[in-house]
């Protein structure tokens, strides 16, 4: 079967299940555009070509930026609702607790969380093949430079942190080391090795993602992880010492002009994500490792707060 038909029957079957919010890219409109836009080039003269080809450009790609952002923006609201169910805390916690005495919502969480990774992952596959699509009519590298600026602006469909967090949610749920994406027959694993951590989606038409676990500062599994707005991941004492922060400070309380220790990239604390899926995932499958971790992590706030305090003290005293 054809991707365009695949990619319609998934529209028409599981589509049904997200709300009409939902946002999509329009595979088959803009693809019939590409088409629209091969035939000018077959009939009009070079020049004319050039003209043609700047309008379909703009109108093109500014759609399909907006496609992307509007599935970035949906996809990132419906896991955020979906989480903040499976660890709620306080009443809303008990009442959830009561409601699985009469109703499985486990599994409801777990089945909502495998269609939303199909969801991110069909839209994704849909974007490359059109702008590959693009670039074979245009002979241009037009395509794969969108691919770039959709990176730089942090809308590239399958390398949101709310995707690692819903992997990890999933094989939380299932209490498996990976997943069968029947939609898009595609896989989704996690791999806590001794001397590599990642997470792996595999899809077709040869996409192979791994989002590396391991924090670039201390070199060791992430603990009690934080995803910066650039998109690199690293335990959150390591981000605060990168930041000057206190531990038991909030990473957005950092200045506006701290940087990713990686990347360089300037107001990213702002835009941090607190990993909790991913840090229950790990507590889980590496459970000395995780209260190592954490009592190590006690000690250093405990003699971050006592010297803090004592530096307060002392301020206090010399206004006296």
């Amino acid at each position: 079967m054809k991707f365009g038909d695949a990619f319609t029957e998934y529209l028409q079957e599981e589509g049904l299940l997200l709300d009409e919010k939902c946002a999509h890219i329009e595979y088959m409109r803009l693809k019939q555009v590409l088409k629209t836009c091969q035939n000018c080039k077959d009939t009009t003269t070079s020049l004319h070509k050039d003209q043609l080809c700047q309008l379909c450009d703009e109108k093109f790609f500014s759609e399909l930026m907006k496609e992307a952002s509007d599935i970035v923006g949906y996809f990132s609201s419906r896991v955020k609702h979906l989480l903040h169910l499976h660890v709620a805390r306080g009443l809303q916690r008990y009442v959830l607790r009561l409601r699985q005495c009469f109703k499985n919502d486990r599994q409801a969480l777990a089945q909502e969380g495998r269609i939303l990774i199909e969801y991110i992952a069909m839209n994704a596959i849909a974007m490359r093949k059109i702008l590959k699509k693009y670039d074979k009519v245009h002979s241009s590298m037009n395509g794969k430079n969108f691919k770039s600026r959709m990176q730089a602006e942090h809308i590239e469909l399958l390398h949101s942190p709310w995707l690692i967090e819903l992997g990890a949610f999933y094989l939380n749920s299932t209490g498996r080391d990976g997943c069968e994406l029947d939609g898009v027959y595609g896989h989704f694993s996690c791999d806590l090795d001794v001397t590599k951590s990642s997470m792996t989606l595999v899809l077709p038409v040869s996409i192979k993602l791994e989002y590396d676990l391991t924090c670039a500062i201390c070199l060791d599994f992430v603990f009690n992880p934080y995803t910066l707005g650039c998109g690199h991941i690293f335990c959150k004492s390591c981000a605060c010492s990168a930041a000057s922060l206190m531990i038991f400070q909030s990473l957005k309380a950092a200045s506006p002009e701290s940087k990713c220790p990686i990347c360089r990239e300037v107001g990213v604390y702002s835009k941090a994500v607190h990993m909790l899926e991913l840090d229950l995932l790990i507590k889980k499958r590496c459970k000395d490792y995780w209260k190592e971790r954490l009592a190590d992590e006690r000690v250093d706030t405990l003699k971050q707060s006592k010297e803090h305090w004592n530096f307060q003290s002392t301020y206090a005293i010399g206004l006296l």
